[in-house]
């Protein structure tokens, strides 16, 4: 006897549900499989670029979700000068990838910027007082300096950026082993509600 298919395989409304659900969790939880999203941005020679990022924060309210890098970084820049973003993820375990299109702020010297810094652990705060910038060339593998303990710092405060995604469009796949599914969500509005429509896989 096969395992009932769960409801969010043929409901639409279920499967986004259950995507915001999986989201919030990955969001606090470091071992959840969403928990390190891959994102897209236009490069500054126009040419695609695509890096791991650490999830955050979600808001399914508001349907953002929050990652963090440095204004030195190349992804700053090109965030600068093209705010669209994607995002991928995907749980192996819950054989569910998610891809998410929107638009990305930055956030340097606000309110939402220091109460990201506040919660950030010391070892995270040391990443951002790196020195050179990341991404510089260097000539052997060790050649840069970054602050090592415990001790939470404020040395690379003023090089910390809090990225916030703002998606209106979310493709939601599911590798069911009685048959996959696909579907996308489309918010034509802020405030409004969804558009849902089912894809062939």
């Amino acid at each position: 006897m096969t395992d009932p298919s769960p409801v969010f395989s043929d409901q639409l409304e279920a499967s986004l549900a259950h995507a915001f659900e999986i989201l919030v969790s990955a969001a606090s939880d470091r071992r959840a499989a969403m928990h390190t999203p891959s994102i897209a941005t236009i490069g500054l020679d126009g040419s695609p670029r695509s890096r791991t990022v650490v999830l955050r924060h979600f808001g399914p309210d508001d349907r953002s979700f929050r990652f963090h890098t440095d204004i030195r970084s190349e992804k700053y820049q090109e965030l600068q000068r093209d705010p669209r973003i994607s995002a991928l993820f995907y749980d192996v375990g819950e054989k569910i990838q998610l891809r998410l299109n929107g638009e990305a702020t930055l956030h340097v010297t606000d309110r939402i910027a220091d109460e990201a810094w506040s919660a950030s652990q010391a070892m995270s705060r040391h990443c951002y007082a790196t020195e050179p910038a990341p991404g510089s060339f260097i000539l052997e593998g060790a050649d840069f300096t970054i602050p090592k303990g415990r001790e939470l710092t404020d040395a690379g405060r003023h090089h910390f950026c809090a990225v916030r995604m703002h998606f209106n469009r979310l493709e939601w796949l599911w590798l069911g082993s009685e048959g996959h599914r696909r579907a996308i969500f489309e918010w034509p509005a802020v405030t409004s509600a969804p558009e849902m429509r089912w894809l062939v896989p």
